[in-house]
Order: structure tokens, then sequence, then C-alpha cells
């Protein structure tokens, strides 16, 4: 299959690239700059760069392509994310770059659209199980552009394509800058994970994001929870931080200080335990890291046997 992929330089494109690459796709990868464009010839894809905000210049990168991948994103860093300015970026690439990969994938004549997004959507449930098919979202503030970009998937389905929206759990894994922040603070005895203590948090590593995103290229048309087979408390998802950075004791982070973050702040700390029943069912795939308890530590396996190849 011809992929045009965006987003293949970020967190879940770094590892989604060279998978679908692997299962023998040809891919064209969005790439800004040629450190970026290096990466995407690595990985045995073709770089293109693309204003994704410049309609014509989308439309003709996309020609010729049998399937698009909508990755991109731009989330700001821990320290400006609770500033609702800070997710203008992100608020367009959902909003107007999504609109324009479906005007253009339509007139490619495209058969297939996946689009990246995120479990925040769902609303505060306590310890109830939810899902695409039984929770209606509650989106609010810069959730909102989420369900934009969902809807321009279903524009893409209703046109006679397969489209495929991947509502995310909460990325960890490897080089990503609010992972090693958090491993960082729990080496010093610090878990990272405000809210209530017996809430829930849905998460996922980023190599099991990536090969869902293989897997979703032969998924039915429709809305899928890409999460961990066993979300965890912010009590234990705490505790697996600091388990993770090698640390027996710990003080998490209460849970009172996420009101410091506003509404931002407040819709990260929703108790949300999300199940991936549906995505497995329908694809086969299924996550190697069970929960965040497991892939944290092989987050930080993986970091110490680098720094060992590297002294």
């Amino acid at each position: 299959m011809r992929i045009f992929l965006t987003g293949g330089t970020g967190a879940v494109g770094r590892p989604s690239l060279p998978l679908l690459v692997a299962a023998g796709h040809q891919v064209t990868a969005v790439a800004r700059g040629p450190e970026k464009a290096a990466q995407v010839e690595a990985a045995g894809a073709t770089p293109a760069e693309v204003d994704l905000f410049d309609a014509v210049a989308v439309g003709e990168a996309v020609a010729g392509h049998d399937a698009v991948v909508n990755l991109a994103t731009s989330i700001p860093p821990i320290a400006k994310a609770m500033r609702p300015s800070a997710w203008t970026a992100n608020d367009r690439l959902r909003r107007e770059a999504s609109a324009y990969l479906v005007d253009a994938a339509l007139t490619a004549g495209a058969t297939r659209f996946v689009q990246e997004s995120i479990v925040f959507v769902y609303p505060s449930s306590g310890d109830r199980w939810l899902d695409a098919e039984t929770t209606e979202p509650d989106a609010p503030g810069i959730l909102a552009s989420a369900l934009a970009a969902e809807s321009q998937t279903a524009r893409f389905a209703s046109g006679g394509g397969a489209g495929v929206v991947l509502r995310f759990g909460y990325f960890y894994g490897p080089g990503l800058p609010h992972t090693e922040t958090f491993l960082r603070l729990a080496r010093w005895g610090l878990g990272m994970s405000p809210g209530a203590a017996g809430d829930y948090t849905s998460s996922i590593h980023v190599d099991d994001a990536g090969a869902a995103v293989v897997a979703a290229l032969g998924a039915p048309a429709g809305v899928y929870d890409v999460v961990d087979d066993r979300p965890l408390t912010r009590r234990d998802y705490a505790a697996a931080l600091v388990a993770a950075a090698g640390r027996s004791h710990h003080v998490r982070v209460p849970g009172p200080l996420i009101r410091l973050g506003g509404a931002q702040g407040q819709v990260t700390a929703r108790s949300q335990r999300v199940s991936n029943r549906r995505f497995k069912e329908a694809t086969g795939w299924a996550p190697r890291w069970p929960s965040a308890a497991e892939g944290l530590a092989a987050t930080c396996g993986r970091a110490a046997r680098a720094t060992r190849a590297a002294q």
C-alpha cells in the first residue's frame, strides 16, 4: 500500500514508520528540515517537506497514495502545557490540517484514512470501564479539536472510504520529554501522577502505539481505543514510576495540586479506565506491555543499556 504519513518523526510516528516499511508498505513521510528527512530515509521511507496548512500543497503531496495516516500533533512541553495559548498549533493541526488531508485523500481516491486521537475526550468515570461504543465524549477546551479531527475522518468515511480513528492512551516511552521528566523526579522519590489516588489513567507505550498504527490499516472503519490491557490507578502509576527508577519508597504528588493547572490540568486528571477490547478483536493487535508497570520498567532498562553501550 502507498501511504502518506504525517507526524512520522513524532512520538508515535517514530516507532510507526519502520514498522510500516517492514510490513511492505511504500511510505512517504512528512519531514521538515534535513535532519528529519534523514530520519525518514534511515527508516526506509521517502521524505516530503509539506506545509500542512497549505491545502494546495497537501493535495499535491497526497496524490497517488492509497492511504493517509495522520499522526501530526504539536504537544507543548510540560512547562507550557497549562497555558491555553500553548495549544494553538496543535488545535490548528487537528482542525485545519486534518480537513485538508481528508480533502486530498478524497481527491486522490485513497481508500483509507487513519487519524490519531486521545482517550482524554472521555468523561471522568471512576472505576467504570469506558470505550468508544458505549461512552459519549466530553471534550471541553483543548480537547475539542480532537473531536474536530475525528469528524473529518467521519467525512472521509461518508465518501466511501475506510475512516479509522485511534484514541490513544497517555503516551509514555523512551525519548519522550514528559516520561524522562517523571522518571527523573521518581529517582528523587517523587511519584508524579496528579489526581485522586484511586482514579484511573489509561496509558500506552509508544512502541505499542506504533504497532497499532500498522494494525489499523486492516481495521474496519470506526473509532477504536488503543490503551494498555490493565489501566492503573494514579496510586499504582506513581508506584510504577518509582519502581522503574529503582526506588522502593516515594511520596506521590498530591492530587489537589492539579488545580494549579486550571482547566488543562483537570482534563488530564480525569479517571478513565478505558478498554482496548474492540481494537484487539478487530485487528488481532495486543500490547507488548500489558500495563505501564511493565512498560516503564522496560523503558528504564533500555535507557540503562544505551548508557552502558555509549561508555
